[in-house]
């Protein structure tokens, strides 16, 4: 599965930076099918290939995760994180009221 389509990158660019707003626009869902991990993308920066999401599992945070690390990762049973394509962009706000 293509985790970043050319579509997507326009997406992250077409919002940009979102450092100094308080509800963020969450533009696309990653998640490992054998984990409670779920990987929510507000921000891309092409020229280092870096993501700032929240990461919603046992426990919750913010920080900065690369695309080639996330391309590399291997779950339990081998398998890769994947991208939830029919996930439409939302407010951070409303990821915990899904």
């Amino acid at each position: 599965m293509i985790l970043l389509t050319k579509q997507l990158q326009q997406r992250f660019s077409t919002v940009g930076s979102q450092e100094n707003i308080p509800d963020p626009l969450v533009i696309a869902k990653f998640f490992t099918p054998t984990s409670n991990r779920t990987r929510y993308a507000t921000e891309y920066d092409p020229s280092t290939r870096m993501f700032f999401w929240l990461v919603d599992g046992q426990e919750t945070e913010l920080w900065y995760f690369s695309l080639d690390e996330l391309e590399q990762y291997k779950g339990r049973l081998g398998l890769w994180i994947e991208r939830d394509i029919y996930f439409d962009p939302k407010k951070l706000s409303e990821i915990h009221s899904d």
